[in-house]
């Protein structure tokens, strides 16, 4: 955990948040400036600050966060009809919270390029 991460603030329950999913590893809450009707962010509980960090040793709980998508869609009933995952890396990415999260964007027609 990092002292000063709002992220690591949240596990830490110091932050309130609306939880969408927690197991062991992973922990998910809906995004308070929602960029889509569903916009749920989904964390590891080991900080990690963006996805430029991983190594081999945090694969496994990268996997965890999609794995965790997976079902968090399955529950919020939006897999049939889509969802978007995005990761992003870096201030010219748009990351904003340096804590690897996992974007989970579903409730209306993407478009694309995203950005």
């Amino acid at each position: 955990m990092s002292t000063d991460c709002l992220f690591c603030k949240i596990l830490q329950k110091q932050i309130p948040s609306k939880t969408v999913y927690e197991d062991d590893e992973v922990y998910a809450f809906h995004d308070i400036r929602p960029r889509a009707p569903v916009h749920v962010l989904i964390i590891p509980k080991v900080h990690i600050a963006k996805i430029a960090d991983i190594g081999e040793n945090e694969v496994p709980a990268v996997g965890k966060l999609v794995l965790a998508a997976k079902k968090i869609a399955d529950m919020l009933n939006v897999s049939e009809k889509g969802y978007r995952l995005v990761f992003n890396n870096g201030p010219q990415a748009g990351q904003e919270v340096y804590h690897i999260h996992l974007h989970l964007l579903a409730g209306r027609d993407m478009t694309w390029p995203p950005g």
